[in-house]
């Protein structure tokens, strides 16, 4: 067993090994759900003109840099990230 698995996964993986699982009464309409959001879920669709300090640009560039990313993708991440509630502000 992988020692990076959570709880929760090592619980399923369980009881799939133990043959518990039963698929979904619609497998078909779920994995087909579950495919478009994964098509959906980086879909570039706009495209963005931003100003921010020549400090703030290059932050961005060394932080990319050190990530191993985009200093674009790193921006879109941010801004993501903080619409969904999952950047929160440092206390």
């Amino acid at each position: 067993m992988n020692k990076d698995m959570s709880a929760e996964e090592i619980d399923i993986l369980d009881r799939f090994e133990r043959g518990n699982l039963r698929s979904a009464p619609d497998v078909d309409r779920e994995v087909e759900l579950a495919l478009a959001a994964a098509r959906n879920t980086f879909n570039k669709t706009k495209r963005v003109n931003l100003r921010v300090t020549e400090r703030d640009f290059r932050l961005a560039k060394a932080r990319a840099r050190e990530e191993g990313i985009a200093y674009q993708t790193l921006l879109s991440s941010v801004i993501h990230k903080y619409l969904s509630g999952r950047l929160t502000e440092k206390r």
